[in-house]
């Protein structure tokens, strides 16, 4: 599973050909959640700030989650993409 982005301790992950809709994974100590790029619904737990943090983060970066997205439906390397600072 490839790591596209780290930031407060968060770990944004995709899986290479995974199933429809497109999303990422976000991973905090012992919580995780799947986030809908089209959409940005949130399936998991995660602690609300690192929650608002994942949000943030997803919004600036919509795009280029699509991108990482098509790459990994394509067995291809995703890009990094830079942490929420």
């Amino acid at each position: 599973m490839p790591v596209i982005s780290r930031f407060l301790g968060i770990i944004i992950s995709m899986f290479w050909n995974d199933h429809a809709p497109s999303h990422f994974h976000a991973k905090y100590g012992d919580f995780e959640i799947t986030v809908e790029i089209d959409s940005g619904i949130v399936e998991g737990k995660f602690p609300p700030r690192a929650l608002k943090h994942v949000m943030e983060w997803y919004g600036l970066h919509k795009d280029e989650l699509m991108q990482d997205w098509e790459l990994c439906r394509q067995a291809q390397q995703p890009r990094p993409i830079q942490p929420l600072e």
